[in-house]
Formats: C-alpha cells, structure tokens, sequence
C-alpha cells in the first residue's frame, strides 16, 4: 500500500496503487497497434492464467510488432505489443474529471449541469469520495459497462428453461462488469420428481454447480473475474448439502455461500427444537405458474407443502458453525430480520445479498456504490465535520445521478431501480480516522464513537435524499407511512422523520458499507470499516505479488525515529472475534442495507467459540456474520509472510467472493511440457457403464503408466448426445495431453472436475451410482487408475466396437434417434419416419 503524493497540482500514484489504478479504472486503449514511444503502459511481465503479474512503464522503442518498455523499477522489458495495454488516463484527476461531467450530465438544465460537473469535481478531488469500481471504470467509457457494481436476479424457475435463462442473465450481468447474487431456493431438492422427463431432479446444489462453474470463465469488462453469491433458505431439503458443498472440493468453488436464516429457525436453536426441511407440492396444477421461491406466500395461498424430513434445529446449526469453523463458509444473513429492518418491506422483499454480503437486495435489484475516505476528515485531533457533512451530501446526489447515468442491459432492472432508486453511501478509511483520533478501535471509546459518526452519516445522507426529492420527486414505490415503519427508520429522530413526511424520499436506501478492497488499496487506506490486517503485509492479487506498507503507520515510525506503534494503531488480529463483531454491530444501526464485515479470529478459534460469536451477532442486532479463522484456508489474498517463494504458487481472488474459494493443491502447479502427441500403439482398456443417457463405451488409453487418452461414445452417430459424448473425450484428452503434474494428479485433477457433476437423473447406486455421462468418464478413470472395475462396467480390450448395438448382451435395447430435446433438454427426442418428437415435452421437427 503506497502513499499517493501532490506533484505540481497533480496527484501521483506509486507502485501497487498505480497498478491498480491503471489496470482497473483509468481509460484504456485496446488496440496494440496504437501503443507508441513515449506511451506509459500496464505491460504483462508473467504469462501466466493464474499467476499473472504486470508492471507499469514507458514505452522506449517500438520494432513491428516488438515494443521496449523501461518499467517505473528502471527495468527494460522486451516483448509483444498485445501484451501491453495503452493508458489514456494516467492520473487521478484525468479520470475525476470524466467522471463529474458524466455522472453531473443528467441534470436537467445546462446551468445544473455546470454547477454539479464542479460540485462533483471538488467531492472527488483528494479521494474524498471513491466511486464504486464500476462507477470509476464505466462511467463515460462506453455504453457497455454498466455502472452497478452488484445484482441478485429472480431465483431461478424451477425448470431447466428457467435455469438457463437465469444462467443466460448472469452471464450478461457479468460480462458488463457487474457481481451476481442467486437464492437457490426456487429449486426443488435432489431426487425430487420432474414429471416432464419420467425422472427426479439433480438437486439445488448441482445447479449452483453449474452458476459457479461459469462464473470462472467469465471475465468482466477486461478486467476481473466474475464474483458470485449463492444464497438458500434454511427451510430448503438441500440445505445441509449446500451447507457442506465445498468439503465436497471442485462442485463449487466461484462463489460465496451463505445460508438465509430466519427468526424462527434461531428461536429453535435456542429452545432445541425440531425444524422442518420442506418444499412445495411439485404435483400441484398451479406449481409452475405461481412458484418463484418465496415459501411464505404459496402457504398463504393454502397451497400444499411437502415435509422431507426434520431434523433438530441445534444439530444444523452447528453444522454450520463447524463449517464455517473449517473453511470460512457458508456465511449467515439473518434474512427475516433483514426484512424487517428493510425500507422496501411493504413493496419489495429481500431475496439475497450481493457477492460480498453488504447489499440485500429484491429480484432485480442493484447495488449502487462508493465509499466517503473518512481519512481525509479529521483536523486538529477531531473529525471535520463541517466538510464531511457536505461530502455526504453531495455523495447522495452523485450516486442519485448514477441511476439515470448508467446503461440498464435487461428492462427489468431498469423498472426496478428507477422504481426504488437504491444507492449504497458507504465508507473505507475509518480505521486511519481512529488511528488520527487517537481512539483505539474496538475499544468501548471506539463504539461510542462510531454510534455517533454514523449516525451523523446517515442523518445527513437521509437529509440529503428528502431535499433532492423536494427537487425531482420520490422514488415511485415511495408511501410515507409504511416507509417510516420499517425497523430502520423507527431509530431516527423526529427531525428526520418529519423530512421524510413533508419532501418525500428519493432513495429506498441510502447507505451501505462495502469492503472497497481495491479502491481502498489504491487510494492508500484502510479498507470499508476493517481495521489494517497488518502495518507490513503481503498482497496477492493478479497484478503479482507485493509487500506493502501502511503510510500512516511507516510515517509514525519514521517521524519518531521507534519501531515500536503505540496502542491505538491495532490490526485484525490484534482485535477479538468479539470486538470485530461488536464493530459490525454498532455501524451496523446506522445502516440501512448491510456491511461487508470479517470477523477475524486467531487459529485456535473453537467451534464452540465460532458458536457464540455467531448468536452474538444475531443477539446485536447483525444482519450477517462472517467469520475467517487463521490458517483455515489454504490460500489468503494477504499475509504476513513472504510465501512467494520460487516453485511455490499461490494465488487469491482480490474480492471476497473469491478469496472464498478453496484452492486445492494439484490446481496450483502450471503444466511445465508442451503437448504430447499420439504414440502408434497405446495400452488402455473400455469401460461399458450404464449412463442417464444410454450405455457409455468409454476408453482409457495409457502412455508411461499415466491416462493419455479419453473415448466417450454414447448414443447414435449424428445425435447431439453423440456429439458431446466425442467432444467430452476430446476436451479431456487434451488435458490429459498437455503439460504434467507430479505423482499422477493430471488425471485426479480430471477426475475431480468431473465427478459429480448431474444431470436430470441417475443410475446405479451407491459407489456405482452415475449422474451423467461426465460423472461416468470421472469414474473410468477412476477404475483405470485404481485398477478396478465396478460392477456395471464391463473392462475390455481396445478393439471393442465403438458404436453401441442395438441390444447388448444385458438385453437393453436402445431405440435409434434417441437424443436431446432442443426444447426441454430431457433425453426423450425420438427419430421416426424423418421426424423428431420429444416424448417429454411434445416437441416436434421433421427433416
């Protein structure tokens, strides 16, 4: 962490700050064939997919299409010049200034247009304000970027068209730069039964597998990877599945987990009593019109409800708890109390949180943020308050003008935002505030305080939106009433209360306390409302691995000549789990959404000790908790010891979302050979095994006593069941083919991917149980390896015929032209007479 610095009026950026502000949020040229001599440039240094690591510099020379860049460490790097990209912004002020006069353009007038493009201006100069990542990198760029960082879209409906239009909507969201967050809860459980297809369902869980698998290829706006949050409700049959999903290592592992918990279920745990697992009657005629997730509305309708088992609500709990213990999820958002805390209660319910946990939001909801640095507000050993009360309401505006300024990608997030206009006001630096005040944080100083800073925050930010709705009107779901009932608003004073009668609203919700994570890094402070992790530190990321120095602390050393901070500069773990969670607690009154908030604890953490600092959370009136043990997980995104040595990869995702994925060793060791080609004569063995789909002849060939080389063929030649049986093998053999991993793990790491994944049905039971046709090939290699074969797969040698008849020797017959239906994916498209009809669905196509 670099300190910025004021070069002849400009603000200067060093080391990892510059990086990060070059690659994430400055104006970018894309086209290689414009990077000239005298061009500063982000250049790739280390090719590498996971461990990447790029560097600033000037371009010196350029030769066709070879450029020489002298990096800002004196270095002369040779390379290609697609491997640099071209800044358009190289400071700060270049990009405040692009930013005040588009986010100020959707003023009405040309002289409101005028007065907000310097208003805005003088908020953003010296990071007062920090806009929200999507904000600083999409506004006045294009018309493609969205401008919201985050969105949960509608659970899923409950039918594999459903599931791929969220899918569908997710990608989208991403690819604009935008997080997801997805409740799960709209899905029936594993094993129930799908009428459609004669066959039961593959679970909740495996679905969320398949969000999470594409949410790892995605990358947003050329920048980051995509983050997602899968959320269920604790009344859901698969929940104590998802709750163990990632023990369950490759199923999931690009999202965050929480699990919704309600008043209720809280009341059993402390009252040991049973709790139900359930789920719609999936048979009720008005089950696929009316079913969208939200339990509490079918019952109101009186419809029916199917108990799937109970269980006692303590034994879930700490399940839970001893998950989160282990690995840092699921997290917890006490969902009803949300709710009830919630502006938006009489008209729009909350459904799941954003990717990082601090933005409840409805279906098609939005999360619209930046972040106040406080560290810029104190003066003569006190807070500035004069300035930050205008900084607060100019911040409201700015991010009102956001929701007009931003392109909307599905006109239902468009009808959504601009009938509620949420926004999320937060704030990063409160750490350095203490640390300036001299007030140690998590102290009972410290909570007094922070009682009183945020309150002031909010009054001032509620003001604010009641003056900009006297101006430009409410929010259109806006009811004075009902909207001063809400849990939130109950804790104001009248003063604020009798605005919101007499203006109007122009905000659902104002505020929100994000973790700014990058911004927080590149401006140089503390991250949202976290104390310093550490005042030396390592930091892995994709732009490589660097150590960092928090300033104030590195300048309080230096200034008095001591190695040694005093008591008020305190650091993550320097802190209790408790403190950490009263923190939370007490900014978490004065905050209409929610709070990113890590209560950091040490290794020798209990579970019993993880137990009641969750129930104390809930007990404070928490609408989250998060808990990360030390050393609970193979990989942190910080650390205070330098891991980076040679041979020794690790990597970790820069936002919360990712730094919750566990990273399993094989993954880290990069393919260090080229691509092996085919031997003339090759060892191997087929597999005949029973698939959803039809008997699979899949072939496992060796080379060097390691698997080389995948044949999957199932079904009729010219299907698609075919067709992606033969690509399936194709994929995998490359894999198999390029590069190696020690000790035989390419082919576990193969085997860890694919096992497990399901599909509509299964077959077989216990250990020869097979989901899919990918779950089957797992399998085969499996046996290959272990020198086994289960009990409905028959070994053979390699001259067995490819192609399956049409009545084996177990008397199955197969009908020809059974395939996939284009319409409702089940396995049920017959050919007969030149025609195609699926059998489950009633589709229908002839040649």
């Amino acid at each position: 962490m670099e300190a910025t610095t004021e070069t002849a009026g400009k603000t200067k950026l060093e080391g990892l700050s510059e990086k990060i502000f070059l690659d994430r949020y400055a104006l970018k040229d894309p086209n290689p064939d414009n990077v000239q001599v005298g061009d500063t440039v982000l250049v790739l240094t280390k090719d590498d997919p996971k461990f990447p690591k790029k560097e600033v510099g000037v371009v010196e020379k350029r030769e066709g299409d070879t450029i020489h860049v002298r990096l800002r460490n004196g270095e002369m790097v040779v390379t290609e010049a697609d491997k640099a990209l071209r800044t358009l912004e190289c400071t700060p002020e270049e990009m405040w200034d692009r930013l005040a006069k588009t986010i100020a353009s959707v003023e009405t007038t040309p002289e409101k247009r005028k007065e907000w493009t310097k208003k805005f201006r003088a908020l953003l100069d010296d990071w007062k304000l920090v806009p929200g990542g999507r904000i600083a990198a999409g506004a006045g760029a294009n018309d493609e970027l969205t401008l919201y960082n985050c969105y949960v879209i509608p659970s899923p409906h409950d039918s594999r068209g459903g599931i791929m239009e969220t899918l569908t909507q997710m990608t989208e969201i991403m690819s604009r730069g935008g997080g997801v967050g997805i409740n799960l809860s709209s899905l029936r459980p594993r094993r129930a039964q799908v009428k459609g297809v004669n066959g039961s369902s593959s679970g909740s869980v495996s679905w969320g597998g398949l969000f999470s698998y594409t949410t790892g290829l995605i990358e947003q706006g050329g920048s980051r990877r995509g983050a997602l949050m899968l959320m269920m409700n604790d009344w859901h049959p698969d929940v104590l599945e998802f709750i163990t999903v990632k023990q369950n290592m490759g199923l999931i592992t690009n999202a965050n987990l929480s699990v919704c918990i309600s008043n209720g279920f809280m009341k059993a745990v402390k009252e040991d009593l049973e709790w139900e697992l359930k789920f719609p009657d999936t048979t009720d005629p008005e089950y696929d019109e009316i079913w969208d997730g939200n339990l509490q509305k079918w019952e109101e309708l009186g419809k029916p409800v199917r108990v799937y088992k109970k269980v006692r609500a303590r034994d879930m709990w700490h399940t839970i708890i001893e998950s989160a213990w282990k690995s840092a999820e699921p997290g917890v958002v006490f969902m009803e109390y949300y709710n009830q805390m919630s502006n938006s209660w009489y008209f729009n319910p909350i459904i799941c949180t954003n990717p990082c946990g601090e933005q409840g939001l409805p279906a098609w909801g939005v999360c619209n943020l930046s972040a106040i640095n406080l560290s810029k507000f104190t003066k003569d050993g006190d807070v500035d308050w004069e300035n930050l009360r205008t900084t607060v309401r100019h911040s409201v505006r700015f991010l009102d003008n956001v929701v007009d300024a931003t392109p909307y990608h599905f006109p239902e997030n468009e009808a959504n935002q601009k009938k509620e206009r949420r926004i999320g006001l937060g704030t990063m630096g409160l750490a350095e505030m203490l640390i300036h005040l001299k007030i140690r944080y998590g102290s009972p100083e410290s909570l007094e305080f922070l009682d009183k800073l945020y309150n002031f925050i909010a009054r001032e930010a509620y003001l604010a939106s009641t003056e900009i709705a006297a101006e430009k009107g409410s929010f259109p779901a806006f009811d004075a009433e009902l909207f001063l009932k809400s849990g939130f608003m109950k804790q104001f004073d009248e003063e604020v209360r009798n605005a919101v009668r007499e203006r109007g609203m122009r905000n659902v919700t104002v505020l929100t306390q994000a973790p700014t994570g990058s911004t927080g890094t590149m401006v140089g402070t503390s991250t949202g409302i976290e104390p310093f992790y550490a005042f030396e530190y390592y930091r892995q990321s994709r732009l490589g691995f660097d150590k960092q120095y928090v300033p104030i602390a590195k300048k309080w050393m230096e200034e008095n000549n001591s190695d040694t901070l005093p008591d008020y500069f305190v650091s993550a773990m320097d802190l209790s789990a408790e403190d950490h969670v009263r923190v939370q607690a007490a900014i978490q009154k004065w905050v209409d959404s929610s709070i990113s908030k890590t209560a950091n604890a040490p290794a020798n953490f209990t579970i019993e000790d993880t137990k009641a600092l969750y129930e104390l959370a809930f007990d404070l009136g928490c609408k989250g908790v998060t808990i990360y043990r030390d050393g609970s997980r193979d990989v942190q995104v910080l650390t205070t010891k330098d891991e980076n040595k040679e041979g020794k990869k690790e990597t970790a995702r820069e936002s919360k979302a990712e730094k919750a994925a566990p990273v399993q060793d094989v993954d880290e060791v990069p393919p260090t050979k080229d691509y092996r080609r085919r031997p003339l004569k090759l060892k191997g063995a087929t597999y005949k095994m029973k698939t959803p789909l039809g008997k699979a002849y899949i072939t496992v060939n060796e080379v060097d006593g390691a698997p080389f080389e995948v044949i999957v063929n199932v079904g009729k030649a010219g299907s698609d069941v075919f067709a992606m049986s033969e690509a399936l093998g194709r994929v995998s053999t490359l894999f198999l083919r390029f590069g190696e991993l020690p000790d035989g793990n390419k082919a576990r790491l193969l085997i860890k991917h694919l096992k497990g994944i399901g599909g509509s049905g299964a077959v077989g039971f216990g250990a020869n149980r097979v989901d899919s046709i990918p779950d089957a090939v797992a399998k085969a290699i499996e046996f290959y390896l272990d020198g086994e074969n289960s009990d409905e797969s028959v070994a053979s040698t390699n001259d067995v015929p490819m192609n399956a008849p049409e009545r084996d020797e177990d008397g199955d017959v197969y009908r020809e032209g059974l395939d996939l239906c284009p319409e409702c994916g089940a396995a049920a498209l017959v050919a007969e007479e030149g025609c195609k009809h699926c059998e489950a669905c009633g589709y229908s196509r002839c040649s």
